[in-house]
């Protein structure tokens, strides 16, 4: 059967955002946004009022849908009539909407010593290890490649991370270490994980089962994906006392309040600042006597 035809509006959309290099992830999210609004609208997307967005906007809070996926629908539509169709003024009804900030499940040493020893195999060991060595996302630990450890700086080259952005991440021995067993035992050519087709990199779905099953078989109660080893990784720093900008350039945040949301969790920053009531002097201990 052959593919249907795309229509010269819908390749207009694709080309506007290949030229911007944008990744092929977020244009079929792109795409699938505009094809819902359109469904919504019932008619060509480019004959759209401000009423129209409007009303698209209360449709999508009205269906319970989740902030980040109304934000991510709205900014696929600014783009859409702001570059696309050349119509800014279309989309000023637009509103964001604020996501509330859940504080990260965060697992102490001692659970990530047992999760990482009960990964289902040396692949997904050394995979997981990265992630909590060096706190990379998942898509990242994903896209690595063999190419991309500097044994003789320490480092791990993230390439193309969130935002397009390349960066490096300390490699510590004991991770060094790790990977060389896993590369000995597979001799990996390309992909430092490959997935079941060895062509391709292992997918982010397959570490979110292999951290599952860890869980599962290392007891533990808390729900954890792998973006939880991560978060692991930025607050044992910060427990640590790594300055928080240094975690920033690390984790690869654009904003420094992002990294500041694990103050939150780090236990021993927070137990360790002194409250003003200890500076006051005052012996708070014995009762007044009665008047």
């Amino acid at each position: 059967m052959p593919d249907k035809p795309i229509s010269p509006l819908r390749q207009r959309l694709i080309d506007d955002m290949t030229a911007r290099r944008y990744s092929e992830k977020a244009q079929k999210a792109y795409v699938r946004h505009i094809r819902t609004f359109t469904a919504f609208l019932g008619r060509s997307p480019d004959t759209a009022t401000k009423e129209d967005l409007r009303h698209f906007q209360l449709h999508l809070a009205q269906q319970q849908i989740s902030a980040g996926s109304i934000n991510a629908a709205i900014a696929a539509l600014r783009f859409f009539f702001t570059v696309t169709l050349e119509q800014p003024d279309v989309v000023r009804p637009l509103r964001t909407v604020n996501e509330p900030r859940r504080t990260p499940v965060v697992l102490s040493q001692e659970e990530v010593a047992r999760l990482l020893e009960a990964a289902p195999g040396l692949k997904y060991k050394a995979a997981l290890s990265v992630a909590y060595g060096a706190g990379l996302r998942v898509s990242e630990v994903a896209s690595l490649k063999v190419s991309d450890i500097d044994s003789e700086r320490m480092m791990l080259r993230v390439e193309q991370g969130k935002g397009q952005r390349d960066r490096y991440v300390m490699l510590s021995p004991q991770l060094l270490e790790l990977l060389r067993n896993w590369w000995r035992a597979a001799r990996p050519p390309v992909w430092l994980f490959p997935g079941q087709n060895p062509i391709n990199p292992i997918t982010p779905r397959q570490l979110n089962r292999a951290v599952t099953a860890a869980k599962d078989l290392a007891g533990i109660s808390k729900r954890v994906s792998p973006h939880t080893l991560r978060h692991s990784f930025a607050t044992h720093l910060l427990e640590q006392g790594v300055d928080i900008r240094v975690i920033q350039v690390l984790l690869g945040h654009a904003k420094l309040e992002t990294t500041a949301l694990y103050t939150r969790v780090a236990v021993n920053v927070v137990r360790d600042i002194k409250s003003p009531l200890e500076r006051l002097g005052v012996n708070l201990g014995s009762r007044s006597p009665p008047a």
